[in-house]
């Protein structure tokens, strides 16, 4: 049986060309497989599951797209695809909602998985970008359930606003940052993987598709990053059966 892993869509209304080849590739080449893991970052940006209560109200779009996703993808788990869905930097408050919606069961991250016959570390990545001290401040912040809380009883309206503002601020502070800040830590990499007991490990939200081979506790070792969708193009993980993940690029 075959599994795909994907990250870093970024969903949002600007960019339909990647909502319709998500959704082609969904009847394409998801159709029929066991399992299919979202590693974060499925949605621009994410402002509470009641955004699905907006419909076709929501001037932004995003209401409707969200819906829209959640339908083709139960679809997916109702053929029998078990669909397994992280949190990512932009949508670290997608819920039990949107996920059942969805089919999907919400993923810690990290979380170890059995992939191939091998127990295999699962994450988003943006836990691992430790030399970015602004943005792991911001992260503490954001996945604190209190702070969650307080976002989630805003209006939908000042929530919208402020999701605005967050992703102009995070551009405007990716444009002034060293290149090598904004990737992940090999320390950081190489203790957690440790920590969890796997040779190798999987993650977005770099955007830096790449396998990269390393040594973990002297056992030789692998970390494999996927890609960020694009008007043109996609990024996969595949498992096949007992084989080994396969990091593939594709047109959409």
């Amino acid at each position: 049986m075959t599994t795909l892993l994907i990250s870093d869509l970024h969903l949002h209304p600007g960019a339909p060309e990647i909502t319709d080849g998500f959704l082609r590739w969904l009847e394409e080449r998801a159709t029929g497989v066991a399992a299919l893991y979202l590693l974060g970052d499925f949605f621009e940006a994410w402002i509470g599951d009641d955004l699905l209560d907006l419909g076709d109200a929501d001037p932004t779009g995003n209401a409707t797209l969200a819906s829209r996703v959640a339908k083709a993808l139960h679809r997916l788990a109702d053929d029998g695809t078990a669909i397994h869905l992280m949190h990512g930097n932009r949508d670290f408050l997608l819920g039990e909602r949107f996920a059942s919606a969805a089919g999907a069961s919400l993923l810690a991250d990290p979380a170890v998985v059995e992939l191939g016959g091998e127990r295999v570390l699962l994450m988003h990545g943006d836990s691992l970008c430790t030399r970015d001290e602004a943005y792991m401040a911001f992260r503490a912040q954001a996945r604190h359930p209190q702070w969650q809380q307080q976002i989630l009883a805003m209006p939908i309206q000042d929530r919208l606003t402020l999701a605005q503002s967050l992703r102009q601020q995070s551009g405007e502070a990716t444009s002034n940052k060293a290149d090598d800040i904004m990737d992940v830590t090999p320390a950081e990499v190489e203790k957690v993987m440790a920590e969890h007991g796997v040779t190798t490990l999987i993650h977005g939200h770099t955007h830096r598709p790449a396998v990269h081979e390393l040594e973990i506790d002297g056992r030789p070792a692998r970390r494999l990053v996927l890609g960020d969708w694009r008007p043109d193009q996609g990024w996969e993980i595949v498992v096949e059966g007992g084989g080994e993940p396969e990091l593939r690029a594709f047109s959409l």
